[in-house]
């Protein structure tokens, strides 16, 4: 049996709350996200797949480090930070946003948190916000205080999610809406939990305040699961990927804008608050991007696992573009991915060429998300 010992990268490389944990119920591999550990194998992907859609899992997601924003002029400090309009935000509301620098690059898509009026976090994809905030807050003349808090949230996903919830938490958790939170505790842990996630099904996020009850915490919520059948899992790449959901350095970068991803409800070049990246977003409204992001169907023998390298785009035999994400999904019965081409090739139903790990195969560009395309199970 593996050990926790087993792995490691070094000292600089951080370990969450559950990293034990994890070890002990079957992780079998890591990868690294924001400087920390994060389980990406206890086992079959395709079985982990089936337990978030049949069932529920529990992820250790506390890589997804949180910067919180604090003081008299937070809310001011985080309308800098997004293109997204945050006036209508309400405490105990989450918001998924885009965080732009000044040339309209895309350097975070996180969730934001109202705890209170003048009390956020940014609970963070793979990237160094910490750093850019309290740059950013440097010069700016605002009064706030920008720190990285002991927090570290698990995803419980899965249709299964909400039982579980209500199991732990008692009846009143049903009544808590999509992307709104809620200040909790259980058997004397202080929680906070939210209606997100990144699965694209039902499900919660559970943000531990204090990291020393880590391991209490996950045992909790694996024994309250499993009559419901919770398993130890590790956040799916093909479910993701049916949802069309971004991973922040494969599908989106800091030379990826908003438009090009089809994001532009997330972008509000009218409201009257300043924004980082507004005027180069207004040039870029204005010019249209030239690239554009689109789903794949790859016609090919079924992946045996996901890309890990961006794979080039031809048509005519003319580069056009690269396939950032892909797997192989066992519902669709299908190779699906999400791609950049250029925006004169994007249009649905173009016959194009993929050049992946096993050759060049012909792939078809199609709708995204594969699957549940208005995120009614998510919302449900």
């Amino acid at each position: 049996m593996l050990q926790a010992d087993d792995f490691g990268f070094g000292t600089q490389i951080r370990k969450s709350p559950y990293f034990e944990a994890t070890v002990r119920w079957g992780a079998k591999g890591f990868s690294v996200y924001n400087h920390m550990y994060i389980p990406r194998d206890f086992g079959d992907p395709e079985q982990n797949f089936w337990n978030l859609v049949n069932d529920a899992i529990l992820c250790d997601v506390a890589v997804e480090r949180q910067v919180e924003i604090t003081g008299p002029d937070a809310a001011t400090f985080v309308q800098m930070l997004t293109p997204r309009d945050l006036s209508t935000m309400a405490v105990g509301q989450c918001k998924y946003i885009l965080i732009t620098n000044a040339a309209g690059g895309l350097l975070n898509d996180p969730i934001l948190l109202r705890l209170a009026v003048n009390h956020f976090w940014i609970s963070l994809a793979d990237s160094d916000i910490l750093l850019w905030a309290q740059g950013v807050a440097v010069h700016s003349g605002l009064d706030v205080t920008i720190c990285e808090p002991d927090v570290s949230p698990l995803q419980l996903q899965g249709p299964k999610s909400g039982e579980i919830m209500q199991a732990l938490f008692g009846d009143s958790m049903m009544d808590l809406k999509y992307y709104w939170l809620r200040d909790v505790e259980l058997d004397g842990i202080p929680l906070i939990v939210s209606r997100t996630g990144w699965s694209s099904e039902l499900g919660y996020e559970i943000y531990l305040r204090d990291s020393a009850y880590g391991d209490a915490l996950w045992e909790r919520i694996m024994a309250a699961g499993m009559p419901f059948g919770l398993k130890p899992g590790h956040t799916s790449s093909i479910r993701r990927i049916e949802g069309g959901m971004l991973s922040y350095h494969a599908d989106a970068d800091i030379n990826t804008n908003p438009f090009e991803l089809g994001f532009d409800r997330l972008v509000n070049l009218d409201m009257e608050a300043d924004f980082i990246g507004k005027a180069a977003l207004r040039r870029i409204q204005a010019q249209g991007p030239s690239r554009k992001q689109v789903g794949l169907i790859i016609d090919c023998a079924p992946l045996k696992g996901p890309n890990t390298t961006f794979w080039t785009i031809n048509k005519d035999g003319e580069a056009i573009g690269k396939v950032t994400s892909a797997v192989y999904s066992p519902r669709l019965e299908r190779n699906i991915a999400l791609a950049m081409v250029s925006v004169e090739h994007a249009n649905i139903g173009t016959q194009i060429e993929v050049v992946t790990h096993a050759g060049p195969t012909r792939a078809t560009i199609v709708e995204r998300p594969f699957y549940d395309p208005k995120k009614q199970i998510a919302a449900a």
